[in-house]
């Protein structure tokens, strides 16, 4: 038995005689999941029901969830992209947990250009925390945190500050001392790591955390009416053409907002703005979701804001928020890297031909249509070389897509996307000059079929309150949601073609409207 079992065991037999000591930390209304890479990692622990694996928590259903509220601790052994930790917490956002850490923590901890913004304002805090401690004759050190909190009494109020910023079970705090001391680096820690007496401080830690209410800190205020557009001149395939990003300045002029076309050397100039639109292909993984942070924390109106990004990004989580709200979408399945057994079936489940799909593909890369079972085997062992689950999908081939723009749970325009020539996708990457995408036409919002428009908003009200383009096929009365994407296409000729500049209009009025009330302190 070690230290820490003996711990849990004291606490739980002598104060907590009729439960078990994790059941016994929530609520009867509440229910605790601690996510564990591998069960022996949590061996040093008293042992509770409350432990699930990585991969139980991917394939668990939502059956006895009803009216409680589920707060999940991932403590994989990484939560490397496209990783086991990182899917866990996905699934968890799209799940409605509360889950620690967050998509959004993970991101933002693999890199200084993310993490680096938030810890500007603690230098003069660390620099009073260290200037009288036992490190003043040291150049440098690192201090594991647990759930905020460091047995360095001194350091607590940084710890709690860090950890505020910086949700996550384990961090791993890197100083530096170079004209007064600084964060080097702060990077997320691992359970099965832990010495005998990091144990013993995880647990308590533990216990106090899990005892807590979470909360999602609050917006600061802006006043301002000046919107940035986020593009990038050199892009191939962008969500709005050079003429669109025109219309967006000329339209945005003549209702008193000023639009200024910025891109991403512009980093730094954020804060001079009130709002961010974001015109560049988005991903968790690039400068976008960057931008799109910062923003929100320097209380811009932000479109598309981080959690869509999040949500939009990757197909694992539309496919789990789809089944979970019993909404139509071609029959689909999670395929896990370590699960090669379940590639002999999902042919005869779905049939050939069926789609295999990255989880955070877009503009149909990522994307491959296989015939046969010699074909999946081939498609897989290539795919997971980049992700470790794929999503496997029932064929389901029309003519055109629908893409039904959604801005503030309301639709504002329809388009009939049409394959690529000779192709059974919209966009054709292997196409030569302007044969890569088809033909598109754009309808007004009544014209569209009620029922591809009815799911399309009931989707993307699912994501949240931004501007999506929720791609959609229609098959007789079967109607199946392909995808929502989070900063959907708004090209000159195109998606405007109906509504004109009154497209550009509806967007930018919805960016004012948040203002106005940002202004007089209210919520939209």
């Amino acid at each position: 038995m070690s230290a820490v079992q003996g711990h849990w065991r004291e606490v739980s037999e002598q104060s907590l005689p009729s439960a078990t000591f994790l059941n016994s930390v929530v609520r009867t209304s509440s229910q605790l999941l601690i996510i564990v890479e591998r069960k022996e990692d949590w061996a040093s622990y008293f042992p509770s029901e409350d432990i699930i694996t990585a991969q139980e928590y991917l394939e668990q259903t939502r059956e006895g969830e009803a009216g409680k509220r589920v707060q999940v601790i991932n403590l994989c052994r990484s939560y490397k992209y496209l990783g086991h930790g990182y899917y866990c917490s996905l699934l968890a956002e799209a799940r409605g947990h509360k889950v620690i850490p967050s998509v959004r923590t993970i991101s933002e901890l693999t890199k200084k250009s993310l993490y680096g913004l938030a810890l500007d304002d603690l230098d003069k805090t660390l620099e009073k925390a260290l200037s009288h401690h036992l490190y003043s004759d040291t150049e440098g050190f690192t201090l594991t945190l647990y759930f905020g909190r460091t047995h360095i009494e001194p350091l607590q109020d940084l710890a709690r500050q860090l950890f505020e910023v910086f949700p996550c079970p384990i961090l791993l705090v890197e100083f530096h001392r170079h004209n007064g001391w600084h964060i080097e680096g702060i990077k997320s820690g691992v359970l099965h790591k832990l010495r005998d007496d990091q144990e013993d401080q995880f647990a308590n830690a533990l216990d106090s955390f899990s005892r807590k209410v979470w909360r999602v800190p609050r917006s600061r205020h802006v006043a301002r009416y000046d919107l940035a557009i986020l593009h990038d001149p050199q892009e191939a395939l962008p969500p709005s053409n050079r003429k669109a990003l025109e219309n967006f300045v000329r339209v945005g002029k003549g209702m008193g907002i000023d639009v200024e076309l910025i891109e991403r050397k512009d980093y730094a100039r954020l804060a001079e703005y009130d709002g961010l639109l974001i015109r560049e292909t988005t991903s968790v993984d690039n400068h976008t979701y960057r931008f799109a942070k910062k923003a929100e924390s320097e209380g811009l109106v932000v479109m598309d804001d981080p959690a869509s990004i999040l949500r939009c990004t990757n197909k694992v989580y539309l496919t789990d928020l789809l089944n979970s709200h019993q909404l139509g979408m071609p029959a689909t399945e999670i395929l896990y890297k370590e699960r090669p057994e379940d590639f002999e079936r999902v042919g005869e489940r779905l049939g050939f031909p069926l789609v295999l799909k990255i989880p955070d593909g877009c503009f149909s890369r990522g994307v491959i249509k296989v015939e046969s079972q010699q074909a999946l085997l081939e498609a897989t062992a290539e795919l997971f070389e980049h992700s470790v689950l794929l999503l496997a999908q029932e064929f389901f081939y029309t003519e055109y897509d629908w893409r039904i723009g959604v801005l503030n749970r309301k639709p504002i325009f329809a388009c009939q996307y049409f394959m690529s020539k000779g192709h059974w996708q919209i966009y054709n990457h292997k196409a030569k000059g302007q044969d890569i995408n088809g033909e598109c036409r754009t309808l007004a919002i009544h014209e569209a079929p009620r029922a591809v428009v009815e799911l399309a908003v009931k989707t993307a009200n699912l994501i949240g309150d931004g501007l999506y383009g929720v791609d959609l096929k229609q098959a007789g009365d079967k109607v199946v949601v392909i995808e929502v994407n989070d900063n959907p296409n708004l090209d000159a000729g195109i998606e405007d073609a109906y509504l004109q500049d009154d497209l550009y209009c509806l967007v930018l009025e919805e960016f004012v409207r948040r203002l106005e009330l940002k202004r007089r302190g209210q919520a939209w």
